[in-house]
């Protein structure tokens, strides 16, 4: 057990460490265009997650979604929230705000509490509508510094807290939901790849070898840390996989502040300091109320 426990750890670390590693992915392939790109991720994201629906014995559960009509259209919402999603976090990597990136992911986790709230009828205890508060603050703060509302950031967190809602309303498992979700984001994303190629503004196979090898790798890129994160999520409880989510923030930020030379000051100082102590806040709490349940 103790040997398994190790390796759920080590397969965490690959897997949110590796996500927070994307911004160096997409930077390489920056002189492409976002929604060539997202298309490409699309693409070649689905035969390595058939593969991975084939080894998981996942093809049962796959068909029977199908067959329920409130699945397929939670499976549809889903897939266009995601597709969004991904869309925005590719721009926000290529426009060269890896930051908000990192500040939308570290809202994550808050939002969460928060939509729940509204849409699940869950009650938020004192600390967690502290936490909620303290985010709320700090975008507030970086809004009026910067006089512009940090929309990159928000946009991410909502997307995916919106993503993580759906998929907690209809009854699905991961690995098989992120398959049928890609499955019917790639009849779009053939056709925008064939219209560009009719076009003449294609990337793939007609510039340089170098680039075809990048754009292949968006599917890697995208299943393998999902390989990571199932075999993580089988060794370990939730919510000790819930606590190394911070890793991939963590990475853009540092990538943001020292790799790419964003610009950082005391504004954006005092928001992610807002935004670490509000997450500290829910953490524990979050971990005391699963004590005390336990």
């Amino acid at each position: 057990m103790r040997n398994q426990a190790t390796l759920g750890v080590l397969f965490a670390v690959l897997a949110f460490g590796s996500w927070g590693l994307n911004p160096i992915y997409f930077k390489a392939v920056a002189d492409i265009p976002t929604l060539e790109i997202l298309a490409h991720r699309v693409i070649w994201s689905v035969p390595l997650l058939a593969l991975l629906v084939t080894a998981a014995r996942g093809w049962p559960g796959f068909w029977e979604a199908l067959s329920d009509r409130r699945t397929v259209i939670g499976i549809i919402a889903s897939a266009l929230i995601l597709s969004v999603n991904w869309f925005i976090f590719i721009y926000a990597i290529n426009s060269g705000q890896v930051l908000q990136s990192s500040l939308g992911y570290y809202m994550n986790p808050l939002l969460n509490v928060l939509l729940g709230m509204i849409f699940l009828k869950e009650r938020l205890t004192r600390w967690q509508g502290l936490a909620v508060l303290l985010a709320a603050a700090g975008i507030l703060n970086l809004t009026l510094h910067v006089g512009v509302i940090p929309w990159i950031a928000l946009s991410l967190a909502g997307t995916f807290g919106i993503y993580g809602l759906i998929r907690k309303v209809i009854r699905l498992a991961s690995l098989e939901g992120l398959f049928t979700e890609t499955l019917l984001m790639l009849i779009p994303a053939l056709g925008w790849i064939f219209f560009l190629s009719l076009t003449g503004d294609s990337h793939f196979l007609v510039t340089d070898w170098r680039t075809d090898i990048l754009i292949l790798l968006a599917g890697p890129v995208t299943a393998v840390p999902l390989i990571w994160f199932a075999s993580a999520a089988r060794r370990l409880n939730y919510a000790t996989v819930g606590l190394f989510q911070y890793i991939a923030p963590s990475c853009h930020f540092l990538l943001g502040v020292f790799l790419y030379d964003e610009p950082f000051g005391i504004a954006n100082l005092i928001t992610f300091a807002l935004i670490w102590t509000a997450l500290a806040i829910f953490s524990f709490d979050s971990l005391r109320h699963r004590r005390e349940a336990a």
